[in-house]
């Protein structure tokens, strides 16, 4: 399966080894519909209707095992982050590429813009 990552998981950042042994498959950006917002340490992914932009990252080739290792990172089951369908810029505006949106409030962080 294919996954968006845009903040620590990307290539030179702190938690890229967790992407150890998997195929880096191009740049990319989000649709303008997300902010970035900075949560200490890394950041989390909003989804913003009304004043979103594009989110700048990487698209990679994971496997099961891979997969399950970043779900466990971005805690699906205690509620931090929820992996599902991000909408892309073409030329992935057709794919099926999932990623983590950041699901708890940001109000008390400093917004980033579309890059960490």
């Amino acid at each position: 399966m294919q996954i968006f990552v845009y903040g620590t998981l990307k290539r030179g950042h702190s938690n890229h080894g967790y992407l150890r042994g998997q195929q880096f498959v191009s740049m990319a950006m989000t649709q303008p519909r997300y902010r970035l917002h900075d949560l200490g340490g890394y950041p989390g992914m909003v989804l913003d209707e009304r004043e979103g932009i594009s989110i700048h990252g990487e698209i990679w080739d994971v496997d099961a095992e891979c997969l399950a290792r970043l779900d466990e990172l971005e805690d699906i089951d205690g509620g931090e982050y929820a992996r599902e369908l991000i909408p892309l810029l073409s030329p992935h505006d057709q794919a099926s590429i999932e990623g983590y949106r950041y699901l708890r409030d940001v109000s008390h962080a400093r917004d980033i813009g579309g890059s960490w």
